[in-house]
């Protein structure tokens, strides 16, 4: 592990919709390519190639820089075992690390739990954007989900912190008939005075951020900015998750069009975040994956892509040795997954390398098995 100023932080970005694996990190070289997409194919004068095989779309100059750099694993061919092409399915399956069956803990409220095992921080995980993410949830584990920062606060209309605690109080009791009691109750309870506490730190954090950096205007990149602004405000915050809007890229029809745009907006949002942090001296202190829940089918529709299996995911830092991890997966027409790219990489070897030789924890009982790890930290 890197010897690091401060505790190492894990930030999740969920690319929710299932992102074109095929256009986003290009094999511009297989002859096949152009085939398969004779409408969406990137020519390859335009694609930021990293070798004579494979590049980024040309749209992720951004993430291309910091690849130069050596800051950014991309990992191929990721997927897990008998793919499944169903949106809510599939991210359950990265949610939870379990393909084979359903459960009800997700992989990093797991991790959340051995990291705080005695819940003397009610920040050790926050979440930014609509609902909570099931990776994040576990029984026992309360985690900040919020929309916006500069905003976010628990019954912030009623001034001081014991009247907001009985307004608390009167809610709980209105809702126990239908909740129960005893320690569901107790952990309902304790979720609510953990919100109000939780609320009442994170407001601050704008406070005393100042930056040289400008985000763009999106939610993603405003939502980035909070998780900065989290970050640097030293709440012991050691992990943060954050997305798109649901079905962002979910590109069935006029991929042309919205594909460049959104990853120009996802790219120079992750940018920013970096150059925040080393604004900040933070840099060192940050590793990012940047995943989607499947890939898309290999033949396009004709102005899209539907839904296939068989990904690429990034892993971002200064901590990471840059690079290319696993197979691209073949485009031969007869080693294709009923049509779709066959993933060879078990995207739980990426959280094991992540969860030991980056957080420090053991794998094994998070992830509910030992799978081969990357060489991926320095």
């Amino acid at each position: 592990m890197t010897s690091n100023k401060k505790d190492p932080v894990l930030v999740i970005l969920q690319m929710t919709g299932a992102y074109d694996a095929l256009n986003t990190f290009i094999p511009y070289s297989d002859p096949h390519y152009p085939d398969y997409r004779p409408v969406l194919q990137i020519s390859p004068e335009d694609v930021l190639a990293v070798d004579d095989k494979v590049g980024f779309h040309p749209a992720m100059a951004p993430l291309k820089e910091l690849y130069d750099e050596g800051k950014v694993a991309v990992m191929q061919g990721i997927g897990y075992p008998n793919p499944i092409r169903s949106h809510f399915r599939s991210l359950d399956i990265w949610h939870t690390a379990e393909p084979e069956k359903m459960v009800t803990d997700g992989w990093l409220g797991k991790a959340i739990r051995d990291l705080d095992p005695d819940k003397e921080n009610i920040l050790t995980a926050v979440n930014f954007g609509r609902g909570l993410p099931r990776a994040l949830a576990a029984p026992g584990v309360s985690v900040a989900s919020v929309g916006d920062l500069a905003s976010y606060g628990v019954l912030t209309g009623i001034d001081g912190e014991e009247q907001r605690m009985d307004a608390l109080d009167i809610f709980g009791r209105m809702y126990s008939p239908l909740i129960g009691s005893g320690a569901v109750n107790d952990y309902l309870s304790q979720t609510g005075l953990d919100a109000l506490r939780g609320a009442d730190i994170l407001r601050t954090a704008p406070e005393i951020y100042s930056s040289g950096v400008e985000y763009g205007g999106s939610p993603f990149a405003q939502w980035l900015k909070n998780i900065a602004q989290v970050h640097l405000a030293d709440f012991g915050t050691r992990v943060l998750y954050t997305g798109v809007n649901p079905g962002t890229f979910d590109t069935h029809a006029n991929q042309n069009i919205t594909f460049p745009k959104l990853w120009g907006d996802v790219t120079n949002a992750i940018s920013d975040f970096y150059q925040d942090l080393k604004e900040h001296n933070a840099n060192e202190e940050v590793v990012m994956l940047l995943f989607t829940e499947f890939g898309r089918r290999v033949k396009e529709n004709g102005s899209g892509t539907d839904h296939g299996s068989g990904g690429v995911a990034f892993v971002i830092g200064d901590a990471v040795k840059g690079g290319l991890y696993g197979e691209y997966p073949s485009l031969e027409p007869e080693k294709l997954d009923e049509g779709d790219l066959r993933w060879n990489n078990d995207f739980r070897s990426t959280y094991a390398t992540l969860l030991e030789q980056w957080m420090g924890l053991d794998a094994n009982p998070v992830l509910g098995g030992t799978y081969e790890q990357f060489d991926l930290i320095k």
